[in-house]
């Protein structure tokens, strides 16, 4: 990436809301696309030239925000990103011959506050615009007319405000029919609540999971209070994470009171998650979690990684082993007739439960047969970046996934019609 600054933007409120054009925007796939294939030098002269030519090209802007941030400048990228809803709240991408329209609802935020929406929609016929939101939903007569919308805005530790200023009737009176339209369900995955909510479930495991504070820790690690004291279900080996961190980032298994202190001296955080840790190695000896996301109960598999360590994301996974991706095609190959056959109890539990069209979970598969769940969201990445080459098998189930995100919006729209 050239290190040529994006011009300053020119805002003015009368941009600010859909009365005029939607931004155009290259959309978050076709930019990461860029990225994956070392090509984003291009795509990024382009959106500069656009943005000089035009300052209020805010759809340049937005994208150049989001290139930034693929390349681990998340504070710049967010920069920008601001600038650009500044100047304008709508951005529209557009598949294909665009025949569905779909309006997600996002809030401000890095690539992880919000559903990863435009990968999902990769060689569709689909038109999205992205609204973004300050506070209350717009008026319907404020964005364009579409068939359905999609509340895109993820659960977040830190800061749920988003989802909290919508409220739970947010959606009750909108014309068109929403995917996910209850923000009280999405902030709700919060890692305790998941795990507090399937706490005695026969079918599923989730780890005993309890938001901690400092000082609590810090009377644990000095031997004034034991982690029982916390919570009933925890106990040494623990996973500890700082709130708000994701990919790994601050996450340790802890063994002892020692352990303990010696990592609250290194994280300067104020507010923790703890877990009990469980122990899912393979007989091998191997880890392996996979994502798995669900579009109207519907599960499909995104991927998955096997490792030697316990702490498992796929870029630190050992997929270049051979024996490792010949098992993840194996897994891809094999999964409605085989892990969602064995586990379609616990899947319909939790769909059930969780009452959202659309979400994901990382897990994995206990000794004894239950679902492990680590996470669930509605905003983990599911992309179809990676190499074809070396990841052949993955083209045919990520557009067997995207055909089916894209089957239940038109379901739904559809579903509508025939109402009305």
């Amino acid at each position: 990436m050239s290190n040529e600054s994006v011009p300053a933007a020119t805002a003015s409120s009368a941009t600010a809301f859909c009365g005029v054009p939607p931004g155009r925007s290259l959309g978050m796939a076709a930019l990461g696309r860029s990225v994956f294939d070392n090509a984003m030098q291009p795509v990024w002269d382009s959106l500069i030239g656009r943005f000089t030519q035009d300052p209020g090209d805010f759809g340049a802007l937005l994208d150049l925000s989001m290139l930034v941030q693929m390349t681990g400048a998340r504070e710049k990228g967010l920069e920008y990103q601001a600038m650009a809803i500044a100047g304008q709240r709508c951005f529209r991408t557009t598949h294909g011959a665009g025949r569905l329209r779909v309006l997600a609802f996002m809030a401000p935020g890095d690539l992880t506050a919000n559903t990863p929406i435009d990968f999902l929609l990769e060689d569709s016929d689909v038109e999205l615009t992205v609204y973004y939101l300050d506070g209350a939903l717009p008026a319907p007569s404020e964005v364009p007319d579409h068939d359905i919308a999609f509340l895109a805005i993820g659960q977040a530790d830190e800061d749920s405000n988003a989802l909290a200023a919508l409220g739970p009737a947010a959606f009750a009176n909108w014309p068109r029919p929403v995917f996910n339209g209850r923000p009280e369900r999405i902030a709700a995955l919060t890692r305790d609540g998941v795990a507090k909510t399937f706490a005695r479930h026969p079918q599923i495991l989730c780890p005993a999971t309890r938001q901690v504070d400092r000082a609590a820790l810090e009377r644990v690690a000095g031997g004034e209070a034991g982690l029982g004291d916390l919570h009933a279900g925890l106990s040494f080996p623990v996973i500890v994470r700082p709130i708000g961190s994701h990919a790994g980032k601050g996450l340790e298994k802890l063994a002892s009171q020692a352990e303990l202190a010696a990592y609250l001296a290194q994280q300067p955080a104020a507010q923790f998650f703890v877990s009990t840790f469980f122990d899912y190695s393979g007989a091998d000896g191997l880890f392996r979690k996979l994502r798995v996301v669900f579009v109207a109960g519907r599960p499909f598999v995104s991927h998955m990684a096997v490792s030697q360590r316990w702490m498992v994301h796929y870029l630190n996974a050992d997929m270049n082993e051979a024996a490792n991706r010949a098992e993840e095609a194996q897994m891809m190959a094999t999964f409605d007739q085989g892990f969602a056959a064995r586990h379609r109890a616990a899947f319909d539990a939790l769909t059930a439960t969780l009452g959202l069209d659309y979400y994901g979970i990382d897990c994995a598969e206990t000794a004894d047969g239950r679902l492990l769940i680590f996470e669930a969201d509605v905003a983990m990445i599911v992309h179809a970046m990676d190499s074809a080459e070396q990841h052949p098998y993955k083209k045919p189930a990520m557009a067997k996934l995207f055909a089916g995100f894209v089957a239940g919006l038109a379901a739904a729209a559809d579903q509508a019609r025939l109402a009305a």
